[in-house]
């Protein structure tokens, strides 16, 4: 750490501090290395030290999305903020501030160790997302109830936790407590729980736990029914075809008709009902297997163009890496005769042929940008055909099912017009009337009310399967849309931030001959 910048006043994070924490920490893996370190990337940073700094609050750390640890003890820090796009952070240490809550942590899922130690916390919460914890440590804080730690049982790789200093030790043996309801922790308070330990507590609370590992059992299996049920969802929508499989269509058609429970009810009706949903069904169950099968076609054929993609990328870099390992040596060794030279029409000379080896080195990099840039164009564009042919495919196929659906729904019209007739006629002439349902007598009294709702009923089905049609073929074709464009927007990027990178480079090259001139 740098005597000099120790900042004396409580102060936020800002772009010059951070700034001055990189420029003594970086140290690049990459390709392209720059002598100057004010000109790195933030995204390109994996470690960041900024203890001792008395910052007040976190801020500014949005660019640092390859950071993989972050030193931030011994600050004023107050709230755990601002974390949101330290997606890679596996390492956060918030040692020896002035926090009271544990909180903000939601997006760094990939956190291993998390040191909270000598803060002001009172409860152990908020850590759901941390999959990944294996070492906390929340030692000198307020927790208070020995229970609260329980919390912590959800996390199946914690190896290590420190406990010391909160008011609950005042509790007794809660080294035991912890070795009976953390059969795979290995450290507690920085010392090994030994096996005597371990087959002590077992005894201690055996009862308890067994009753606990029961209820936690149930709760794990049917989390694991929850999440089996949410992959399957998932799955049916990637796959355009949710709620398609076996009556779910034919019985949203209906769920909305007032007059249904009614019509059911007329003499008839029931057998018609019945063999509509059978044939809607088997329909569906036929849209909805084609559905799973060209989502998965689909997936193999992106899995396939991102793996061409990067293969394509890996062989560029490594024919760069060739070209720069190549030049660098000759470029040592050319600066060196440079350096022995005395007479200045030679070293001019030298200074020339120097700059004409970089120009050459930029003409032979940029050259396999733009190589690997067409190329990637050429994939992007074929991928591009091969997905619209499935997109297509599966459209049109499912408009002609949709359609069938519709002709089903004409059909069951048809026939219940014929039906209502049959029932008008008999209400009309009070032949076997005493035979029907009080409520479908007072339906079928009037003529007109009774042909409206079948036609209202036949109008409202053929909107329902409609709506489904839509929702499919626009859903397919948006993402598809959306996937082009990603991959279209991704290469650009890439293509900008390697052509900047040469362009940087080469500066920087240059700028490094003006300085043995």
């Amino acid at each position: 750490m740098s005597s000099e910048y120790i900042i004396s006043e409580p102060t936020s994070m800002d772009k010059e501090i951070l700034q001055h924490a990189v420029q003594e920490l970086f140290n690049p893996d990459h390709v392209l290395r720059f002598p100057d370190a004010s000109q790195i990337h933030f995204n390109e940073v994996q470690k960041l030290s900024l203890e001792y700094k008395n910052i007040l609050k976190i801020d500014h750390l949005w660019d640092f999305s390859s950071l993989s640890k972050l030193e931030l003890n011994n600050n004023t820090i107050e709230k755990i903020q601002g974390l949101d796009h330290l997606i890679n952070l596996t390492w956060l240490n918030l040692s020896f501030n002035k926090i009271e809550k544990i909180e903000g942590l939601e997006c760094v899922q990939k956190l291993e160790v998390l040191n909270l130690s000598n803060n002001k916390i009172s409860v152990i919460e908020n850590m759901d997302t941390l999959e990944n914890l294996t070492h906390f440590f929340i030692s000198n804080n307020l927790i208070g109830q020995l229970d609260n730690v329980l919390y912590l049982r959800k996390f199946k790789n914690l190896a290590a936790v420190n406990l010391f200093g909160n008011p609950f030790l005042n509790e007794g043996d809660y080294r035991f407590f912890i070795a009976a309801y953390f059969p795979k922790l290995m450290f507690l308070d920085s010392r090994i729980l030994d096996q005597k330990t371990r087959k002590e507590a077992s005894i201690k609370y055996h009862y308890v736990l067994e009753k606990m590992r029961l209820e936690e059992l149930e709760l794990h299996q049917a989390d694991e029914a929850r999440q089996r049920h949410e992959a399957e969802l998932k799955l049916h929508r990637d796959a355009f075809v949710e709620f398609l499989n076996g009556s779910s269509l034919f019985k949203n058609m209906f769920k909305d008709d007032p007059k249904a429970q009614t019509l059911h009810c007329a003499p008839g009706v029931d057998s018609l009902i019945q063999t509509f949903e059978h044939q809607m069904g088997e329909l569906c169950t036929q849209l909805f297997e084609m559905g799973l099968a060209e989502h998965k076609r689909r997936e193999t054929e992106v899995k396939s163009f991102f793996s061409c993609q990067e293969k394509a990328v890996t062989d560029c870099q490594e024919k760069a890496s060739q070209i720069l390992a190549k030049f660098n040596h000759e470029h040592k060794e050319r600066t060196e005769e440079f350096q022995q030279l005395s007479d200045p029409e030679v070293r001019k000379v030298k200074i020339d042929h120097c700059n004409d080896e970089i120009n050459r080195l930029c003409k032979n990099l940029m050259t396999l940008e733009f190589q690997l840039v067409s190329e990637m164009e050429e994939k992007i564009k074929t991928f591009d055909s091969s997905v619209s042919d499935m997109v297509r495919h599966f459209s049109e196929t499912a408009q002609g099912m949709f359609s069938h659906c519709r002709h089903l729904e004409d059909d069951y019209y048809q026939k219940m017009q014929k039906v209502a007739a049959e029932i008008l006629q008999t209400v009309a002439i009070d032949t076997r009337k005493e035979d029907l349902p009080d409520n479908v007598i007072m339906l079928f009294e009037n003529r007109d009310a009774v042909m409206d709702a079948l036609a209202t009923a036949h109008d409202n089905h053929l909107l329902k399967i409609n709506d489904r049609e839509t929702q499919l073929t626009t859903g397919i074709r948006a993402w598809k849309e959306a996937l082009i464009k990603g991959i279209q927007d991704e290469e650009l990027k890439r293509n900008r931030t390697n052509i900047s990178d040469i362009h940087r480079y080469m500066d920087n090259l240059r700028e490094q001959l003006e300085e043995l001139i």
